[in-house]
C-alpha cells in the first residue's frame, strides 16, 4: 500500500473517530440501561442520542456520526444473516413459511394503502409495515438503508424505530394472555408470539416466559420474518431503481451490498460448519453495529422536528400492529 493511500486512510479515520466513539459510547449507555432496567436498548439508544444531538451540528462529531448512521447500520444489517438456517426453518414444516409470507406481504401491502390514505408518501407504509410485519427496529433501519433519500426519511425512520420498540415492549407483556385467552398450545403459542411480536429479543422474552417449547417456537418463527428482510429489501432497491430512473439520477444497485451480505451469511451459516462461538460473536456484533448506528441517527434528530409528526402516524403503526394480531389469529383459526 502507497503511503499516499496510507495518509488518506489515516486523515479519515481521525475526521471519523469523534463521532464513531460518542457513538459507542452512547451504545454502551444504552446496552447498560437496559440490562439493568428490561427496556429495549434500541429504545435507550435513540433516546440518549437525541439528548446530545447537538453534536451532530457542525463540529469534529458531525462526519462520524454521518459515517456511522449510514455505513455502521448497513455493516449491522448484513450481519443479521448469521441468525438465520435453512434448517430452522424446515423444521417446522411448510405451514409457518406459508404464515409468515402472507402476513409479510399482506401487512405491508395494507400499510401502504393505509399511508396513502392517511396522506402519507407510499414509502412511509412501507417503512412502517416493514418494521411491523418483519423484525422491528432493524428492518425499519435495514429498508431506510434501501430507500431513496428523501428529506423527511430520517425523521420517519426514528419515529419509527421509537414506534415498533414501544409496541414490541407492550407486546412482551399483552401477547403471551392473549394465546393464553385462546387457550393456544405451546406451539400455536409460539407461533403466534414469532408471527406477531416486532423485535428479537422481546419475542425470546415472551416465549420462554410461557414455556421452553413456546419459545424454542417464537424464535424460529421469529428468524423465519427475519428471513424475509432480504426480498423485502430487494423490493424497496427496485422502487428507489425506478424513482432514480425517472428523476435522471443514477440508478443503485439492484441489490445493495449489505442485502447480499446478508445472504451470503445466511447461507454459511446453513452449512453448519459456523462454530458456535463464531456464531455469537458475528451475532453479538451485528447487535452493537445496530446500537451504535441508531445512537447516531438519534443524535442526527432534532426533538421539535420529531414532536411534530402528529397523531396520524402514531395511529397508523398502532393500526398495523393490532391488523397484524388479527391476520395471525385467523390465519391459524383456519389451519396454518
Amino acid at each position: 500500500m502507497s503511503a499516499i493511500a496510507l495518509t488518506r486512510i489515516h486523515s479519515r479515520t481521525r475526521e471519523l473517530a469523534p463521532g464513531f466513539i460518542v457513538s459507542l459510547i452512547v451504545a454502551a449507555a444504552a446496552t447498560f440501561l437496559s440490562e439493568h432496567y428490561g427496556a429495549p436498548v434500541m429504545l435507550f439508544a435513540l433516546l440518549l442520542g437525541m439528548a446530545l444531538n447537538f453534536l451532530a451540528g457542525e463540529g469534529v462529531c458531525k462526519p462520524g456520526i454521518e459515517f456511522t448512521a449510514r455505513t455502521v447500520l448497513r455493516i449491522g444489517v448484513a450481519l443479521l444473516g448469521m441468525r438465520i438456517t435453512l434448517e430452522q426453518i424446515a423444521g417446522l414444516g411448510w405451514k409457518p413459511v406459508a404464515l409468515v409470507v402472507t402476513l409479510v406481504v399482506v401487512t405491508i401491502g395494507v400499510s401502504v394503502i393505509a399511508a396513502k390514505m392517511l396522506g402519507f408518501q407510499r414509502l412511509f407504509g412501507m417503512l412502517t409495515g416493514g418494521a411491523t410485519a418483519i423484525c422491528g427496529a432493524s428492518a425499519a433501519l435495514a429498508l431506510a438503508a434501501a430507500l431513496p433519500n428523501h428529506p423527511q426519511k430520517e425523521r420517519a425512520t426514528l419515529f419509527t424505530v421509537i414506534g415498533v420498540s414501544a409496541l414490541s415492549t407492550m407486546a412482551m407483556i399483552v401477547y403471551p394472555m392473549i394465546a393464553n385467552w385462546f387457550s393456544l398450545s405451546p406451539q400455536m403459542a409460539g407461533i403466534f408470539l414469532g408471527a406477531t411480536i416486532h423485535d428479537v429479543a422481546q419475542v425470546v422474552g415472551a416465549g420462554y416466559s410461557m414455556s421452553t417449547e413456546t419459545g424454542d417456537t417464537a424464535t424460529v418463527v421469529k428468524l423465519m420474518r427475519v428471513a424475509m428482510l432480504l426480498p423485502v429489501i430487494v423490493c424497496a432497491a427496485m422502487v428507489t431503481r425506478m424513482q432514480g430512473a425517472e428523476t435522471g439520477g443514477k440508478r443503485p444497485p439492484l441489490l445493495p451490498w449489505f442485502a447480499v451480505g446478508f445472504l451470503l451469511l445466511a447461507c454459511i451459516n446453513s452449512t453448519g460448519w459456523i462454530a458456535p462461538v463464531v456464531q455469537g460473536t458475528v451475532n453479538d456484533l451485528s447487535r452493537w453495529c445496530l446500537v451504535v448506528s441508531i445512537s447516531a441517527l438519534g443524535m442526527k434528530t432534532q426533538l421539535k422536528e420529531l414532536a411534530s409528526v402528529g397523531i396520524k402516524p402514531i395511529l397508523l403503526m398502532v393500526g398495523e400492529t393490532v391488523f397484524l394480531v388479527v391476520l395471525v389469529l385467523l390465519l391459524l383459526r383456519w389451519g396454518f
